[in-house]
């Protein structure tokens, strides 16, 4: 037997390789999403899904409450979507009792073509400890505008604000 396996030392990685390739062919083709968020000192930053293709990447200056987010344009020619909001009195914070930030992304299918327009297919939440409170912001995403490479400056649109320090749980839905 030992000496089988050294005359067809080779040809075992062919096989193998083989092998994965048939099988890739019959698995579903999913794509992955990966995001982004690190912190330093009084700054947060985190990226997350607008379009199938394109990416914002979000900032909190944790100093002033102020949220940016930045769209990189469809050519290589740096950011053209540029979106702020104060997230301060969302979050009803009071700077001087030293608040506390954390933020996240998350996938959210928000296309909407209703005067609220909150459009992309992500959120970015942004909680404050001391108060307990999160609050989800979405971009006003309009994906023509950023195929014709118009420049967009725009407003960050709150999508909904709950308070984890006193969730009340949902009771089950009753069937008819």
């Amino acid at each position: 037997m030992k000496c089988l396996f050294s005359q067809y030392r080779g040809f075992l990685p062919l096989v193998t390789l083989l092998i994965g390739i048939v099988l890739g062919g019959f698995l579903p083709h999913i794509p992955l999403h990966a995001v982004a968020t690190d912190r330093a000192e009084t700054y947060l930053i985190a990226t997350g899904l607008l379009d199938t293709d394109v990416e914002a990447v979000y900032f909190l200056d944790c100093l002033t409450g102020d949220l940016f987010a930045a769209v990189p344009g469809k050519t290589s020619g740096g950011f053209t979507g540029m979106y702020r909001y104060n997230v301060l009195k969302d979050l009803q914070i009071d700077l001087a009792k030293n608040p506390h930030f954390l933020m996240v992304t998350g996938l959210a299918d928000l296309r909407s073509t209703t005067s609220r327009g909150y459009g992309g297919a992500s959120v970015v939440y942004v909680a404050e400890t001391t108060t307990g409170k999160v609050v989800a912001y979405a971009i006003p995403w309009d994906r023509s505008r950023w195929n014709s490479h118009t420049p967009t400056q725009d407003v960050l649109r709150p999508v909904g604000v709950i308070s984890f320090h006193n969730v009340q749980p949902i009771p089950p839905a009753t069937k008819p």
